[in-house]
């Protein structure tokens, strides 16, 4: 126990000094394991090997790569600007409409793009010239457009969902459906946070005039191919039609598709996009190595045995005891964010949160959740940056204040999902029979 903690304080102390994350959880796992094991580096060699070994030979593991490459033909498409017009369409002249536009295309973009990051940093090219040009505070505009990128870690094919699931050997295609509700909750919450902002400051988000309905109706044939790729993915996982991985071939070679639809394809953005798509993916691959290597040591060390040990004296609750991880969450995520958040902690949590007794698709979506609020987190949120280096000319301290409400609303569909658990475990029960 005391070695684990001594190894995550040298984590800890890496990660702040800027050491690559996949190169510090590797360390410290591979030397945090050989020095509890007796056979020492050899035991430490032969574990590690097999760690990346095995995961290099599972084929499901091909799933990740392949939807970061459809997310690098969706960018190329140029997608987002027709899903913000047609979102704004329907939803402009309402106050604060092209905040909840904005929201809406998020969630729309995030479903085949699946990051965060690239939700926000593509939807504040697309939305805040538009809504400035309507008076919208740039507060608001900046706020909505970080809160919205957020959604791109939950809505499906989710990159944090397939790597959690990948982590904790869950089955993905639960995971997916299992996003689908708690996106719907977490779009309302925020369109109410907007309702709200909007109510105490009416010229944050003046109302855009009111097209027709014959207008509305014609602009949907913008969005036929989001909508295609979208039901394409999700229907043939969900009836059993391909599996997650080949999923991940169909959604790439749809997106490339629709990039040449489009004719948004050339030779040599398509070697950009490949280029795009392998170093992402090798970045995400070395991190995901380091967390198994680290998760093996966490294993021998005791440590998730004596934390769960620790909170049992606690005498409290099994939901208290959530409550007290989410709590963790909450502050580690101030300082810590996104998928790092994500590798660091699952070694510790899943043993705790599955001897307890709760279902791990709950908690994949309860984490992915709790770990979206880390990326609009003050003081180190970084879809706030994203913003920031996009928009110079918006003060940081604009953002912020922006930023704050929709943080605010993350606790309110946060604690809808503890609440009520069903809103994750439904459709998985219900489809997947």
């Amino acid at each position: 126990m005391l070695t684990a903690l001594i190894g995550f304080a040298v984590m800890l102390i890496g990660f702040f000094l800027g050491v690559p994350l996949g190169i510090v959880l590797f360390t410290v796992g591979f030397f945090g394991f050989a020095f509890v094991h007796p056979a020492g580096l050899t035991a430490a060699a032969a574990m590690a090997g097999q760690q990346i070994l095995g995961l290099t030979l599972d084929f499901q593991f091909a799933v990740l790569p392949l939807f970061i490459l459809m997310g690098a033909f969706v960018n190329h498409a140029a997608l987002s600007d027709d899903l913000y017009d047609v979102a704004h369409r329907w939803l402009g002249h309402y106050r604060g409409g092209l905040a909840l536009a904005t929201i809406a295309a998020c969630a729309g973009f995030a479903s085949i793009c699946g990051s965060s990051l690239a939700t926000a940093a593509t939807m504040a090219r697309v939305a805040v010239p538009s809504m400035r040009r309507y008076h919208y505070a740039d507060s608001l505009s900046t706020g909505t457009v970080a809160a919205g990128g957020a959604l791109g870690m939950l809505v499906p094919p989710s990159g944090a969902l397939i790597v959690y699931g990948l982590l904790t050997e869950q089955d993905i295609v639960k995971l997916f459906l299992a996003a689908i509700l708690p996106v719907f909750v977490s779009i309302a919450v925020y369109f109410g946070v907007v309702q709200v902002v909007t109510l105490v400051n009416p010229k944050a988000g003046p109302r855009a005039e009111r097209p027709s309905w014959g207008t509305r109706w014609r602009s949907l044939y913008k969005v036929w191919g989001v909508l295609t790729l979208f039901a394409l993915i999700m229907g043939g996982i969900t009836f059993g039609v391909f599996t997650v991985t080949e999923a991940g071939g169909i959604g790439a070679t749809g997106a490339l598709t629709l990039a040449i639809l489009r004719r948004k394809m050339s030779w040599r953005i398509f070697y950009e996009s490949l280029v795009e798509a392998a170093t992402t993916t090798a970045m995400v691959f070395t991190v995901i190595f380091g967390a198994l290597v680290l998760n093996q040591f966490v294993n021998i060390s005791g440590m998730s045995e004596g934390v769960l040990a620790f909170i049992q004296k606690l005498d409290a609750t099994p939901f208290e005891v959530i409550l007290i991880i989410m709590a963790f969450y909450v502050v580690l995520g101030m300082f810590i964010e996104g998928f790092a958040l994500i590798f660091l902690t699952v070694p510790i949590f899943v043993p705790i949160v599955a001897a307890l007794g709760f279902d791990l698709t709950w908690w994949g979506i309860v984490l992915v959740v709790v770990v979206e609020m880390s990326v609009l987190h003050p003081p180190l949120g970084l879809n706030i940056f994203v913003l920031k280096s996009l928009l110079p000319e918006v003060p940081l301290k604009q953002i912020y204040w922006g930023v704050i409400p929709f943080w605010m609303g993350d606790f309110v569909r946060l604690g809808l999902i503890l609440a009520f658990p069903a809103l994750a475990l439904y459709l998985p029960r219900l489809l997947l029979r």
